[in-house]
């Protein structure tokens, strides 16, 4: 199993694309469409789900555009299903950089569990702060940790539903918890491991 990321054009958002031997795992669909479209093609593996770590505007701009296109199911938390239809929510509302998203609902709400997509196992776990839904898929290889952990940072808590101390005790409780050798893959900037930020992080090491 492999990842690869691009990084999209609006808010320098990652997308990541992770498969095996036959199929593919979209996460996040950012803004740069034909950048995922290409990625994909380059790539040739049979895209099989999109998993979404939260439903903030920037994660999900290509969402409706490559779920149609390779006829794949959406997967989104419960806690914010909802946001794919309410730009306010996800927001989109008046923002100058992107148009309103009023996005289909997602057809599978995401359990704490273990899942097997494809052919590839990952378990879900619950990192809110950032967004009350967000989402960490762990795979046996790496961790992709959308906006909740930065290398060197961490996610906002400054838009609707944030709230530093959850995220701050997410991060301690569902991802330092991780072997400290694991990589992780961010919504935003480059790579890091479990260990470089248990150890280095400035929100964690005062």
């Amino acid at each position: 199993m492999q990842i690869e990321a691009i990084t999209n054009q609006v808010a320098g958002e990652n997308t990541y694309f992770i498969y095996n031997k036959e199929n593919l795992l979209i996460i996040d669909p950012g803004s740069d469409v034909e950048k995922i479209i290409d990625a994909i093609r380059r790539i040739n593996r049979k895209p099989v789900a999109i998993l979404l770590t939260h439903t903030h505007y920037d994660h999900i701009v290509g969402l409706e555009l490559i779920r149609k296109k390779y006829e794949i199911p959406v997967y989104v938390s419960p806690l914010e299903q909802e946001w794919l239809t309410n730009p306010q929510h996800n927001g989109s509302l008046n923002n100058p950089f992107v148009p309103d998203i009023y996005a289909k609902p997602a057809e599978f709400e995401l359990e704490l569990r273990d899942y097997e997509l494809g052919g590839m196992t990952f378990s879900v776990v619950a990192t809110p702060g950032h967004s009350i839904g967000s989402l960490s898929f762990v795979f046996e290889d790496f961790v992709v940790v959308g906006d909740a952990l930065f290398k060197g940072s961490i996610g906002r808590t400054d838009l609707y539903s944030g709230d530093l101390g959850q995220l701050l005790a997410s991060i301690t409780e569902n991802l330092f918890s991780l072997p400290r050798e694991l990589p992780a893959y961010p919504g935003h900037g480059e790579a890091t491991t479990i260990g470089h930020e248990i150890d280095t992080n400035p929100f964690f090491n005062n």
